[in-house]
């Protein structure tokens, strides 16, 4: 899904797929009611168009919810596919369908067909909804069956031949098989991102390198503190990246224990034991993902806390994104009245009003989907805590947040990297202008003058307005020499000061407070 909103549009009931919907003046009423075929459930019956693979069910659920009014995830409909091809085949393999290989052979290709996403816009459903996402399996089920039905070469609604509870949901229920097709599309999701986390990471690690000369003033709570390099700074998110890429990566173990199987509450009510045992073992073939039964499939049914361990590594994700762009927005700030360290790549004109402004809007727009996340992040908690005894209701809004989260963490990290990161410039010539007059660089100094030494000339520089090194100078307490020996990117990256407690070390020069 592109944004579009496939949700069927309807002017009265019941609500009709865009794709089959009748225009009222093109038809005599005899053709009219020809176009709709007649559905029914335990709470009546309802008129569905012909063509429709959609059925009553999933008729009512576009009635009921117009909430989000976006459809489940595609992500979450193409693993639905896949769960329920492994249910077909398990099932296939156990007898089902032993007199009927053609039936058997539809239900797989359709199955195939919706885990490839060739039937994305035959699932319509709402992705908020009640009922513990029993509307986007009934969804699944009638347009498997329908689609299945259509390639038998029967119309739509025959489900005599092929229906949609006994056929397609055999040995099955929402409550095992949503749950694990939202595991399914979290672990594709999940290895998509970890793909992105990588490339951002090397992305900093290829400015580590091009900034590794650039010494600059660093900052603690906004104040000058210490020189450091441009090239560290880049280097420290890249680290920061490094540990989402392995909690990314770990977290998947998570989601590969699914409750498949277990039916209604994990019990495995109305499915053979044969089916439980096997039905894993296929979707696992079918993925190659080591997904696993779950040891206890009643506490795999009702307890939801794993997404919420996932959504929380999103989460910090989100966080180290955060951080960084604020970092990008502080140091590109200005560009004359501000630190203007850095220059971000030019993306678009920044102002209707002010000519010639450039804003920084990669990292504005990535730093609204890490708030984005973090809210995602607090309503799966609340979500997976609101769980009922044997069930939780609310793993359709679950897995709204949580494939979202993941779908907009990958897209960002991918624009901070391509559309930022990979085009980042230093300014050199303010980065070093703001060494020469910044306090940072009296610091530098403390190994060779001592603490009492650099506090004077830290108190003169503010008073007389000249720099530091001038100072230094004038004073004849260190030569040019000396002095730009001490901001060099090696003795500003050095670890500790080399001499310092050396017994013959000469501290002549050293304050009483070094």
């Amino acid at each position: 899904m592109k944004g579009e909103d496939r949700r069927p549009k309807a002017e009265g009931k019941p609500m009709l797929d865009p794709q089959f919907s009748i225009q009222p003046l093109a038809f005599s009423l005899s053709s009219r009611m020809n176009a709709f075929r007649i559905e029914s459930d335990l709470l009546g019956t309802l008129p569905i168009p012909a063509a429709a693979l959609h059925g009553i069910h999933t008729a009512r659920a576009l009635e009921n919810f117009p909430l989000a009014l976006r459809p489940v995830a595609p992500g979450l409909a193409h693993a639905y596919g896949t769960v329920k091809l492994a249910c077909a085949m398990t099932n296939r393999a156990l007898g089902a369908w032993a007199d009927d290989a053609p039936k058997a052979d539809a239900i797989e290709r359709a199955c195939r067909e919706l885990s490839e996403g060739l039937l994305d816009a035959h699932i319509v459903v709402d992705r908020l909804q009640g009922g513990a996402g029993t509307s986007t399996n009934m969804n699944v089920n009638e347009v498997l069956a329908n689609r299945a039905l259509q390639l038998l070469g029967e119309p739509p609604g025959t489900y005599a031949r092929v229906s949609p509870l006994e056929d397609i949901n055999l040995h099955q229920s929402t409550n095992d098989t949503y749950p694990t097709a939202l595991r399914l599309a979290a672990v594709v999701a999940l290895r998509e991102l970890e793909g992105h986390v990588v490339a951002l990471q090397e992305a900093f690690q290829a400015a580590e390198k091009r900034f590794a000369h650039v010494v600059k003033v660093g900052r603690t709570q906004l104040q000058d503190a210490v020189l450091t390099t441009l090239g560290r700074e880049m280097g420290a998110y890249a680290e920061a990246m490094n540990r989402d890429r392995w909690r990314i990566y770990k977290c998947e173990e998570r989601l590969r224990v699914v409750n498949l199987g277990g039916t209604a509450i994990g019990t495995g009510l109305a499915a053979p034991r044969q089916f439980i045992f096997r039905v894993t073992d296929t979707l696992r073939e079918l993925t190659g993902i080591g997904f696993a039964r779950a040891e206890n499939l009643v506490d795999a049914t009702q307890n939801a806390d794993v997404f919420v361990e996932v959504s929380g590594i999103l989460k910090a994700h989100a966080v180290s994104l955060l951080k960084i762009c604020g970092d990008l927005r502080l140091m590109a700030s200005g560009p004359e009245a501000g630190l203007r360290e850095i220059r971000l790549p030019a993306r678009q004109a920044g102002s209707s009003i002010m000519p010639g402004k450039v804003n920084p809007v990669i990292p504005e727009a990535v730093s609204q989907v890490a708030m984005l996340v973090m809210g995602h992040d607090a309503t799966i908690a609340y979500a997976c805590a609101s769980g009922s005894l044997e069930l939780n209701p609310f793993l359709p809004l679950v897995a709204a947040c949580l494939l979202e989260s993941l779908e907009l963490l990958a897209r960002a990290d991918d624009i901070l990297c391509r559309h930022c990161v990979s085009g980042l410039e230093a300014d050199e010539g303010r980065c070093h202008e703001h060494v020469l007059n910044s306090t940072a660089a009296a610091t530098a100094l403390l190994p060779a003058l001592g603490y009492e030494r650099v506090c004077e000339l830290a108190r003169m520089s503010a008073e007389a307005g000249r720099s530091i090194r001038d100072l230094a100078l004038a004073r004849g307490w260190l030569s040019a020499a000396a002095f730009d020996e001490l901001i060099t990117p090696e003795a500003v990256c050095r670890l500790g000061t080399p001499d310092l407690l050396r017994p013959d070390a000469d501290h002549s020069n050293r304050g009483a407070k070094a």
